[in-house]
């Protein structure tokens, strides 16, 4: 019940964001909840960067996305976490995604042949790496944010931990091969038993979290810039 109301959620509001708000942006946010998590706030991490850089972010991530997801309709409508992504003439993409995959895709059990189908162990093939290839061809630059971990406090989603670090090192290895890819280590983001940057579910970012999150991408985006 709450997986379908978080989906439903995130679906009104991805549709109800008012044009206004994303007039002007170069900068767009697509992924899943740890992206959307604080939007109707205005504090997830798109409203943070926004916040930081001084200019529009068009935050298109919807609570629940997946790189992999079958049905067709609620795929089109951002639950496919492409679909979010629209050629616009973006600068930059800020991006989550993967981690649903495993959690709801195959409960972090038997999950080498879904990793497969995300991105090989090269991190060269797969549902990531052609994203990311039709993202980078039309000059847009890349981050990709990893996931938070909760050391020495737990977390429902512990056990995915093993195939979220082997995801990680995979998109890592995707971006050193690419200057205008950056993959946004959370890894040793939290100290050990600081509950601080995680929300009431040891799973989503508190406000705070989204807030460290949002600084550290804008740094990237800022430095980049400036040597362009």
């Amino acid at each position: 019940m709450i997986r379908l109301f978080s989906l439903l959620s995130g679906l009104f509001f991805a549709l109800c964001v008012p044009a206004s708000a994303q007039e002007g942006a170069r900068i767009l946010a697509i992924g899943d909840s740890l992206m959307a998590w604080h939007e109707a706030a205005g504090q997830s991490i798109a409203d943070v960067v926004a916040e930081r850089l001084g200019e529009p972010v068009a935050n298109r991530s919807v609570s629940g996305a997946k790189i992999i997801h079958a049905l067709p309709i609620t795929g089109a409508l951002g639950m496919r976490i492409d679909s979010q992504f629209q050629p616009k003439g973006w600068d930059w993409v800020i991006m989550t995604g993967g981690g649903n995959d495993l959690v709801f895709g195959c409960g972090c059990g038997a999950c080498e042949r879904r990793m497969e189908r995300m991105i090989d162990a090269n991190g060269t093939r797969g549902k990531i790496p052609e994203l990311i290839a039709r993202i980078r061809a039309t000059g847009a630059r890349v981050v990709y944010i990893g996931y938070l971990r909760s050391p020495g406090v737990g977390s429902m989603i512990d056990a995915c931990l093993p195939m979220g670090n082997t995801l990680e090192a995979r998109i890592a290895a995707m971006a050193e091969r690419d200057a205008g890819v950056t993959f946004l280590s959370l890894a040793t983001l939290t100290p050990n038993g600081d509950r601080s940057m995680h929300g009431v579910d040891m799973i989503h970012p508190s406000v705070k979290a989204s807030r460290v999150i949002g600084m550290q991408v804008a740094q990237i985006i800022q430095k980049a810039d400036k040597t362009r």
